[in-house]
């Protein structure tokens, strides 16, 4: 009868020898330590000068690495069960010095070992990505040649930008002809104290950059206009609209429809905010959802009604989660759907939106 796993796990530990993480700690010289984890796994952290090995690779490669049987290695993984197995595999090999880590990364970290990021950067910032299903390497490539545009450095637009460009998405376009104001802070958080009179683009740009070097920002500090948006968004093969007037919304639905570009669209008001995607192949537009603008003593701006700061995080948070699926091919986005946050009662509503016949906008 084959035996289980666990049976060969119990069976390699009473063959090798362990090594707990003090006593790996205290070793001078240091042994030469080898992590047996995938390449994911390394990327989350490791000790400090481990090289990486993984297990299934470990008998052909080893030897490379190690062409002198008397070296001192300890293997490492999670939890101090592969690398058990790696040791008995390496005794079996010729290797005389060979320990397992017990207790692995995990009780390595619980006793307050020194760990540290490897050399690969991206993999490293990017890992919790690498790992998720519907992103994965190929999703993370998709993201850092994607090309996004994004329509206000306002409230909603801060939460979207600080999240794309953490993402790794390659190229994004800020569009905000205005500077920052203190009365901004208190919601717009891609901003700081020391930004005050200074262009929301730049400023936005800015941070971006520091939180992630690796991706391309594009300052437009401009207005979204009749005659510039064609140039805007031509670039670009996602838009997210973060604008915070209706003139500005049409313009951009009706645009990103004629140059069959998708765009996220999200606003909010007071307690509550909304978002939807609007795809230029199929579901409704913004025209669809809302054929006129309201009155102006229906739907004022922030400065007359209000808004409590938090809630365009929220709603931001959502379009950056909806523009990285939409990037991704992943998920089903809000086609066809508005959903509506009420942040007063803490609820979401989900409501079914039809193309509307007659809509004037450019449907494909």
């Amino acid at each position: 009868m084959t035996p289980s796993y666990h049976e060969l796990v119990a069976q390699a530990k009473r063959e090798i020898r362990e090594v707990t993480a003090p006593e790996l700690a205290a070793l001078d010289p240091p042994p030469l330590i080898v992590d047996v984890r995938e390449t994911h796994e390394y990327h989350t952290g490791t000790i400090r000068g481990a090289v990486l090995v993984p297990r299934g690779v470990l008998g052909s490669d080893i030897g490379r690495l190690v062409p002198d049987p008397e070296t001192e290695i300890v293997l490492i993984c999670s939890a101090g069960n592969r690398s058990a197995l790696a040791a008995k595999e390496l005794q079996d090999l010729g290797y005389r010095r060979v320990a397992s880590l017990a207790g692995g990364m995990m009780a390595w970290r619980m006793s307050g070992g020194d760990t540290a990021l490897p050399r690969d950067e991206p993999a490293a910032r990017y890992a919790r990505h690498l790992v998720l299903p519907g992103v994965g390497a190929a999703g993370q490539r998709r993201l850092g040649a994607a090309r996004v545009l994004v329509v206000g450095a306002g409230g909603l637009g801060s939460p979207v930008l600080l999240y794309l460009a953490a993402a790794g998405v390659g190229t994004i376009g800020v569009v905000d002809a205005d500077v920052v104001d203190v009365s901004n802070l208190q919601r717009q958080i891609v901003h700081d104290t020391a930004g005050v009179g200074r262009p929301k683009a730049e400023s936005a740009a800015e941070a971006m950059v520091a939180l992630n070097p690796g991706v391309a920002v594009i300052a437009h500090p401009e207005r979204l206009v009749a005659s510039s948006a064609h140039r805007l968004l031509s670039d670009y093969d996602l838009v997210v609209d973060g604008s915070d007037n209706f003139e500005t919304r049409y313009l951009l639905n009706d645009t990103a429809l004629e140059l069959g570009i998708p765009l996220v669209h999200g606003s909010v008001f007071r307690w509550e905010g909304q978002v939807t995607v609007v795809d230029p192949h199929r579901g409704p537009c913004y025209r669809c959802l809302f054929p006129e603008p309201p009155p102006p003593d229906v739907a004022p701006d922030c400065a007359v009604a209000g808004v409590f700061g938090a809630v365009p995080g929220v709603i931001g948070s959502l379009m950056a989660v909806e523009a990285g699926k939409v990037i991704l091919g992943a998920g089903d986005a809000l086609i066809g759907v508005l959903l509506v946050y009420d942040g007063w009662t803490g609820e979401f509503t989900r409501l079914a939106v039809r193309r509307r016949p007659g809509c004037q906008a450019p449907h494909r």
